[in-house]
């Protein structure tokens, strides 16, 4: 979730024709039609774990607070460090790690982490166990378990996300570890369609892992994110972000995924990034990852979310929006680690704020409103 929103609803979007064509259509005007759904005898429960599972999915959707993604992979994070000159070592991803799970007080802003697997088993510079010190700040630890985006063979050059093959051991192993939500991230890319495989894919792919996860205790966080590489408008995007989730939650209720112990990440609707029309945070407001964005720009379009009621807990789950500013105020020195520190801090009580739609904006160094948008982005 870097995504921004935990729930967002809308009407149930009617799962239709166009996924028995090879791409979706272009748009004309934006419908979403309600279908009514009847109600099932059997009620569906996730085993012995379902009672946790909801509990686990409101404390990390708590009001004032939201998701610290630090779940970069040893490849990416070495990219993250060599933007500081660092070597991409396992003692300075440690170092850096440390810094973010031990700021003072950040469990009043932050309710979840998200953790790449070997952060999980580690510990702290000073010999804690990473997952200890965040479940002492009151932050709920999450491992990301999806084991990244391959070509998608029959597609066009589009991508599917592997893992599935071990998950169940795996999440099981990650819940004695400590761990209790965890993320799987695929990708829609709408220059390249989307074609329907690639759509299907997608979501029966999150399905399958939501469900495979809620059977081992660890509350899913679906994440179909629509990449914002390409010229597309706004409306564009909105259109195939309703077809996507339709697609998502159609494969969730066949594979009885207990919804009430999920948390959706879709990413923010916004127009691709080399549209030259932009987008207001009041626009997108109505429509709905903050990847690519800056820091600021990402706080001010959850806040416009929340400037009126949500029927769902809306709020963020960010990496490099949370991040960025702190990563380069450290710049590998123990000496700016406090520093560093009060930049994390400063952008999760704004997003805090922003939560509860109260940021206003103010005080907002420069760096923090430059874009981080990447092409082809993969972490």
């Amino acid at each position: 979730m870097a995504s921004a929103s935990l729930f967002k609803a809308s009407a149930v979007v009617e799962k239709s024709e166009w996924v028995k064509g090879q791409t979706l259509p272009q748009p004309t005007t934006s419908v979403v039609r309600c279908t009514p759904v009847a109600r099932s005898a059997v009620t569906i429960r996730a085993g012995p774990y379902a009672d946790e599972l909801v509990k686990t999915a409101k404390s990390v959707a708590s009001p004032g607070r939201g998701i610290l993604a630090m779940d970069e992979s040893n490849a990416t994070c070495g990219k993250r460090l060599a933007s500081i000159g660092l070597e991409n070592t396992e003692a300075n991803r440690q170092a850096y790690r440390t810094l973010l799970v031990s700021a003072p007080g950040l469990g009043n802003y932050i309710s979840g982490a998200i953790l790449f697997e070997e952060t999980l088993y580690q510990s702290t510079v000073d010999g804690k166990k990473i997952v200890d010190v965040l479940v002492e700040q009151n932050i709920v630890p999450g491992i990301k378990t999806d084991k990244g985006l391959v070509p998608l063979a029959g597609s066009n050059d589009e991508s599917w996300c592997q893992g599935l093959d071990g998950l169940a051991s795996r999440s099981a192993a990650y819940y004695q570890q400590g761990a209790r939500f965890c993320k799987w991230r695929t990708v829609v890319s709408i220059p390249n369609g989307p074609s329907a495989l690639a759509v299907k894919e997608a979501a029966w792919g999150l399905a399958r892992y939501a469900a495979i996860s809620q059977d081992n205790g660890l509350v899913p966080i679906v994440e179909p994110e629509i990449l914002l590489d390409g010229e597309h408008r706004i409306d564009r995007t909105f259109e195939v972000a309703q077809q996507v989730w339709a697609e998502v939650f159609f494969y969730l209720a066949q594979n009885n995924v207990l919804f009430e112990g999920i948390l959706l990440k879709p990413s923010m609707v916004t127009p691709g990034a080399e549209c030259k029309e932009r987008a207001t945070p009041e626009k997108l407001n109505k429509q709905f990852l903050s990847g690519g964005q800056s820091e600021v720009e990402a706080t001010l379009n959850l806040n416009a979310m929340n400037q009126s009621p949500n029927p769902w807990h809306v709020s963020f789950s960010y990496a490099r929006a949370l991040q960025n500013t702190c990563l380069k105020t450290w710049g590998g020195l123990p000496e700016n680690v406090k520093a560093a520190q009060e930049a994390l801090l400063t952008r999760a009580k704004a997003n805090s704020l922003a939560q509860l739609g109260k940021y206003t904006g103010e005080g907002e160094s420069a760096e923090s409103k430059e874009g981080m948008f990447v092409k082809g982005y993969t972490y």
